[in-house]
Protein backbone atom coordinates (compact mmCIF):
# COMPACT_ATOMS: atom_id res chain seq x y z
CA UNK A 1 0.00 0.00 0.00
CA UNK A 2 1.62 3.31 -1.07
CA UNK A 3 1.17 6.89 1.24
CA UNK A 4 0.19 9.68 -0.75
CA UNK A 5 1.60 12.94 0.54
CA UNK A 6 -0.48 15.93 1.25
CA UNK A 7 0.20 18.65 -0.75
CA UNK A 8 -0.24 21.45 1.27
CA UNK A 9 -1.12 24.88 -0.70
CA UNK A 10 0.34 27.73 0.66
CA UNK A 11 -2.27 30.15 -0.45
CA UNK A 12 -4.94 27.91 1.26
CA UNK A 13 -2.51 28.56 4.56
CA UNK A 14 -2.63 32.19 3.84
CA UNK A 15 -6.59 32.17 3.26
CA UNK A 16 -6.94 30.55 6.48
CA UNK A 17 -4.87 32.63 8.52
CA UNK A 18 -6.51 35.53 6.88
CA UNK A 19 -9.99 34.29 8.37
CA UNK A 20 -8.56 33.39 11.66
CA UNK A 21 -7.41 37.03 12.25
CA UNK A 22 -10.22 38.72 10.93
CA UNK A 23 -12.40 36.13 13.46
CA UNK A 24 -10.24 37.50 16.24
CA UNK A 25 -10.92 40.73 15.40
CA UNK A 26 -14.72 40.74 15.37
CA UNK A 27 -14.35 38.74 18.60
CA UNK A 28 -12.41 41.07 20.58
CA UNK A 29 -14.53 44.02 20.49
CA UNK A 30 -17.16 41.62 22.04
CA UNK A 31 -14.86 40.33 25.01
CA UNK A 32 -14.10 44.26 25.56
CA UNK A 33 -17.88 45.07 26.11
CA UNK A 34 -18.27 41.55 28.56
CA UNK A 35 -15.34 42.54 29.82
CA UNK A 36 -16.52 46.00 30.66
CA UNK A 37 -19.04 45.20 32.20
CA UNK A 38 -17.56 43.55 35.13
CA UNK A 39 -15.63 46.07 36.06
CA UNK A 40 -16.06 49.06 38.18
CA UNK A 41 -15.71 53.03 36.49
CA UNK A 42 -12.59 53.37 38.93
CA UNK A 43 -10.99 50.52 38.12
CA UNK A 44 -11.57 51.60 34.17
CA UNK A 45 -10.92 55.44 35.09
CA UNK A 46 -7.64 54.47 36.73
CA UNK A 47 -6.61 51.49 33.98
CA UNK A 48 -8.83 52.06 30.98
CA UNK A 49 -10.26 49.36 29.32
CA UNK A 50 -8.82 45.82 30.07
CA UNK A 51 -9.54 42.60 28.18
CA UNK A 52 -9.28 40.84 31.27
CA UNK A 53 -10.40 42.89 34.46
CA UNK A 54 -8.14 43.12 37.54
CA UNK A 55 -11.08 43.00 39.91
CA UNK A 56 -14.27 41.38 38.73
CA UNK A 57 -17.56 42.80 39.72
CA UNK A 58 -21.20 43.04 38.93
CA UNK A 59 -22.29 46.46 40.58
CA UNK A 60 -23.46 47.34 37.03
CA UNK A 61 -25.57 44.18 36.79
CA UNK A 62 -26.72 44.83 40.38
CA UNK A 63 -27.79 48.67 39.08
CA UNK A 64 -29.68 46.78 36.08
CA UNK A 65 -31.52 44.55 38.14
CA UNK A 66 -32.59 46.82 40.82
CA UNK A 67 -36.37 45.99 39.58
CA UNK A 68 -36.32 42.66 38.41
CA UNK A 69 -40.07 42.23 38.09
CA UNK A 70 -40.51 45.41 35.38
CA UNK A 71 -36.95 43.79 33.28
CA UNK A 72 -38.58 41.02 33.31
CA UNK A 73 -41.91 42.45 32.29
CA UNK A 74 -39.99 44.24 29.40
CA UNK A 75 -38.57 41.41 28.51
CA UNK A 76 -41.35 39.01 27.93
CA UNK A 77 -43.10 42.59 25.69
CA UNK A 78 -40.11 42.76 23.59
CA UNK A 79 -40.31 38.61 23.16
CA UNK A 80 -44.07 39.09 22.17
CA UNK A 81 -43.48 42.00 20.34
CA UNK A 82 -40.53 40.27 17.85
CA UNK A 83 -42.31 36.99 17.88
CA UNK A 84 -45.97 38.42 16.45
CA UNK A 85 -44.81 41.21 14.55
CA UNK A 86 -41.95 39.05 12.53
CA UNK A 87 -44.86 36.14 11.90
CA UNK A 88 -47.33 38.67 10.93
CA UNK A 89 -44.34 41.14 8.83
CA UNK A 90 -43.13 38.12 7.33
CA UNK A 91 -46.87 36.95 5.98
CA UNK A 92 -47.84 39.95 4.76
CA UNK A 93 -44.27 40.30 3.48
CA UNK A 94 -44.46 37.43 1.75
CA UNK A 95 -47.43 37.73 0.10
CA UNK A 96 -46.39 41.14 -1.71
CA UNK A 97 -43.44 39.38 -2.62
CA UNK A 98 -45.17 36.97 -4.57
CA UNK A 99 -47.48 38.89 -6.32
CA UNK A 100 -44.64 40.96 -7.54
CA UNK A 101 -42.86 38.55 -8.56
CA UNK A 102 -45.61 36.94 -10.74
CA UNK A 103 -44.41 38.23 -14.31
CA UNK A 104 -48.59 37.22 -14.87
CA UNK A 105 -49.56 40.30 -12.65
CA UNK A 106 -50.97 43.05 -15.01
CA UNK A 107 -50.27 45.83 -11.93
CA UNK A 108 -46.75 44.36 -11.43
CA UNK A 109 -44.88 47.19 -12.23
CA UNK A 110 -46.76 49.84 -10.92
CA UNK A 111 -46.63 48.47 -7.38
CA UNK A 112 -43.56 47.70 -7.90
CA UNK A 113 -42.84 51.53 -8.20
CA UNK A 114 -45.06 52.85 -5.33
CA UNK A 115 -43.17 50.36 -2.82
CA UNK A 116 -39.84 51.09 -4.35
CA UNK A 117 -41.10 55.16 -3.72
CA UNK A 118 -42.01 54.40 0.04
CA UNK A 119 -37.83 53.82 0.71
CA UNK A 120 -37.42 57.53 -0.50
CA UNK A 121 -40.68 59.17 0.64
CA UNK A 122 -42.66 59.17 3.93
CA UNK A 123 -45.67 60.88 5.32
CA UNK A 124 -43.10 62.28 8.06
CA UNK A 125 -43.47 61.56 12.19
CA UNK A 126 -46.46 64.27 12.72
CA UNK A 127 -48.98 62.77 10.51
CA UNK A 128 -47.88 59.62 11.66
CA UNK A 129 -48.16 60.25 15.09
CA UNK A 130 -51.38 62.17 14.04
CA UNK A 131 -52.79 58.85 12.24
CA UNK A 132 -51.46 56.28 15.40
CA UNK A 133 -53.51 58.30 18.15
CA UNK A 134 -56.22 60.26 16.50
CA UNK A 135 -57.14 57.92 14.02
CA UNK A 136 -56.36 54.71 14.81
CA UNK A 137 -56.39 55.57 18.45
CA UNK A 138 -53.24 52.63 19.41
CA UNK A 139 -51.36 55.12 21.92
CA UNK A 140 -50.59 52.48 24.82
CA UNK A 141 -51.15 49.27 22.69
CA UNK A 142 -48.89 46.38 21.70
CA UNK A 143 -50.09 46.96 17.91
CA UNK A 144 -48.37 50.38 17.90
CA UNK A 145 -44.87 48.35 18.04
CA UNK A 146 -45.90 46.11 15.50
CA UNK A 147 -48.20 47.97 12.50
CA UNK A 148 -45.58 50.57 11.47
CA UNK A 149 -42.70 47.95 11.17
CA UNK A 150 -45.39 45.40 9.18
CA UNK A 151 -44.18 45.74 5.76
CA UNK A 152 -40.33 47.03 5.18
CA UNK A 153 -40.11 47.94 1.43
CA UNK A 154 -36.75 46.33 1.14
CA UNK A 155 -37.58 43.28 2.87
CA UNK A 156 -40.35 42.90 0.19
CA UNK A 157 -37.54 43.94 -2.70
CA UNK A 158 -35.37 40.90 -1.54
CA UNK A 159 -37.97 38.67 -0.65
CA UNK A 160 -39.10 39.30 -4.37
CA UNK A 161 -35.75 39.07 -5.42
CA UNK A 162 -35.73 35.15 -4.12
CA UNK A 163 -39.05 34.69 -5.26
CA UNK A 164 -38.31 35.07 -9.08
CA UNK A 165 -35.84 32.69 -9.12
CA UNK A 166 -38.53 29.95 -8.52
CA UNK A 167 -40.01 29.33 -12.12
CA UNK A 168 -43.30 30.08 -13.24
CA UNK A 169 -44.63 26.89 -14.44
CA UNK A 170 -44.55 25.36 -10.76
CA UNK A 171 -47.68 27.93 -10.33
CA UNK A 172 -48.83 26.76 -14.21
CA UNK A 173 -48.70 23.13 -13.10
CA UNK A 174 -50.81 23.98 -9.52
CA UNK A 175 -53.32 25.27 -12.02
CA UNK A 176 -53.58 22.30 -13.71
CA UNK A 177 -54.22 20.18 -11.17
CA UNK A 178 -56.66 22.37 -9.91
CA UNK A 179 -54.72 24.43 -6.99
CA UNK A 180 -55.92 27.99 -6.23
CA UNK A 181 -53.73 31.13 -5.28
CA UNK A 182 -53.71 30.17 -1.94
CA UNK A 183 -53.37 26.42 -2.28
CA UNK A 184 -50.30 27.50 -4.36
CA UNK A 185 -48.52 30.18 -2.06
CA UNK A 186 -48.92 27.66 0.98
CA UNK A 187 -47.72 24.75 -0.54
CA UNK A 188 -45.67 25.35 -3.13
CA UNK A 189 -43.93 28.91 -2.81
CA UNK A 190 -43.32 28.65 1.27
CA UNK A 191 -41.67 25.59 1.29
CA UNK A 192 -39.39 26.39 -1.42
CA UNK A 193 -38.79 29.92 -0.05
CA UNK A 194 -37.66 28.56 3.45
CA UNK A 195 -34.15 30.45 2.51
CA UNK A 196 -35.42 33.42 2.20
CA UNK A 197 -38.37 32.92 5.01
CA UNK A 198 -35.11 32.49 7.16
CA UNK A 199 -33.13 35.37 5.97
CA UNK A 200 -36.25 37.57 6.06
CA UNK A 201 -37.75 36.91 8.87
CA UNK A 202 -34.25 37.35 10.83
CA UNK A 203 -33.62 40.36 10.09
CA UNK A 204 -37.18 41.50 10.40
CA UNK A 205 -36.82 40.27 14.14
CA UNK A 206 -33.83 42.24 14.37
CA UNK A 207 -35.78 45.09 13.85
CA UNK A 208 -38.70 44.11 16.30
CA UNK A 209 -35.99 43.56 19.13
CA UNK A 210 -33.69 46.70 18.89
CA UNK A 211 -36.53 49.64 18.32
CA UNK A 212 -37.41 51.88 20.76
CA UNK A 213 -38.50 54.72 19.03
CA UNK A 214 -42.15 53.49 18.92
CA UNK A 215 -42.00 53.23 22.45
CA UNK A 216 -40.57 56.41 22.84
CA UNK A 217 -43.56 57.90 20.82
CA UNK A 218 -46.26 55.76 21.73
CA UNK A 219 -46.15 54.16 25.23
CA UNK A 220 -46.77 55.76 28.56
CA UNK A 221 -47.78 52.78 30.37
CA UNK A 222 -44.71 50.88 32.55
CA UNK A 223 -46.37 47.77 31.56
CA UNK A 224 -45.69 48.15 28.07
CA UNK A 225 -42.37 49.03 28.38
CA UNK A 226 -40.55 46.75 26.16
CA UNK A 227 -36.92 46.23 26.63
CA UNK A 228 -34.95 48.48 24.51
CA UNK A 229 -36.28 51.32 25.91
CA UNK A 230 -36.16 50.33 29.69
CA UNK A 231 -32.70 50.23 29.13
CA UNK A 232 -33.05 53.59 27.08
CA UNK A 233 -34.80 55.37 29.81
CA UNK A 234 -32.45 53.16 32.90
CA UNK A 235 -29.24 54.94 31.02
CA UNK A 236 -30.89 58.38 30.74
CA UNK A 237 -31.42 57.94 34.57
CA UNK A 238 -28.17 57.23 34.92
CA UNK A 239 -26.46 60.11 32.67
CA UNK A 240 -28.91 62.70 34.80
CA UNK A 241 -27.60 61.61 37.93
CA UNK A 242 -24.28 61.62 37.31
CA UNK A 243 -25.12 65.07 36.05
CA UNK A 244 -26.14 66.59 39.53
CA UNK A 245 -22.31 66.04 40.38
CA UNK A 246 -21.83 69.17 39.12
CA UNK A 247 -24.95 70.83 41.32
CA UNK A 248 -25.73 70.87 44.94
CA UNK A 249 -27.72 67.72 44.76
CA UNK A 250 -25.10 65.37 46.91
CA UNK A 251 -24.76 61.84 45.04
CA UNK A 252 -22.11 59.28 45.01
CA UNK A 253 -20.58 58.49 41.89
CA UNK A 254 -19.00 55.03 43.85
CA UNK A 255 -23.42 53.75 43.70
CA UNK A 256 -23.95 54.70 39.91
CA UNK A 257 -22.05 52.71 37.13
CA UNK A 258 -21.87 54.76 33.88
CA UNK A 259 -19.05 52.62 31.31
CA UNK A 260 -19.87 49.96 32.69
CA UNK A 261 -23.63 49.92 32.85
CA UNK A 262 -23.33 50.71 29.36
CA UNK A 263 -21.91 47.75 28.63
CA UNK A 264 -24.33 45.40 30.44
CA UNK A 265 -27.04 47.23 28.77
CA UNK A 266 -25.14 46.33 25.45
CA UNK A 267 -25.69 42.50 26.80
CA UNK A 268 -28.68 42.47 27.96
CA UNK A 269 -29.98 43.93 25.05
CA UNK A 270 -27.99 41.75 22.19
CA UNK A 271 -27.57 38.67 24.18
CA UNK A 272 -31.27 36.67 23.25
CA UNK A 273 -30.62 37.62 19.69
CA UNK A 274 -26.73 36.41 19.75
CA UNK A 275 -28.26 32.95 21.42
CA UNK A 276 -31.23 32.52 18.51
CA UNK A 277 -28.82 33.74 15.36
CA UNK A 278 -26.58 30.63 14.78
CA UNK A 279 -29.73 28.34 14.32
CA UNK A 280 -30.77 30.70 11.13
CA UNK A 281 -27.29 31.10 10.07
CA UNK A 282 -26.86 28.33 6.75
CA UNK A 283 -30.55 29.93 5.82
CA UNK A 284 -29.46 33.68 6.34
CA UNK A 285 -26.58 33.47 3.93
CA UNK A 286 -28.29 31.11 1.63
CA UNK A 287 -31.30 33.23 1.58
CA UNK A 288 -28.92 36.68 0.97
CA UNK A 289 -26.68 35.17 -1.37
CA UNK A 290 -29.19 34.13 -3.92
CA UNK A 291 -31.87 37.42 -3.67
CA UNK A 292 -28.56 39.12 -4.33
CA UNK A 293 -27.40 37.56 -7.16
CA UNK A 294 -30.83 37.20 -9.01
CA UNK A 295 -31.44 41.09 -7.77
Amino acid sequence: MTLHKTRINPAHIVLHVAFLILCVAFIIPLLYIVSISFTSDIEIANNGYLLFPKKITTMAYSYMFRTPVQLVRSYGVSGLVTVGGTMLSLFFTTLLSYTLARQDYKFRRPVSFFVFFTMLFNGGLVPTYILMTRYLHLKNNLLVLILPYLVNAWFVLLMRSFISTLPLSLVESAKIDGAGEWRTFFSIILPLAKPALAAVGLMIAFNYWNDWWLSLLYIDEDKLIPLQYLLYRTMSNIMYLTQQLSTSVSVNIKDIPTESARMAMCILAAGPMLIVFPFFQKHFVRGITVGAIKG
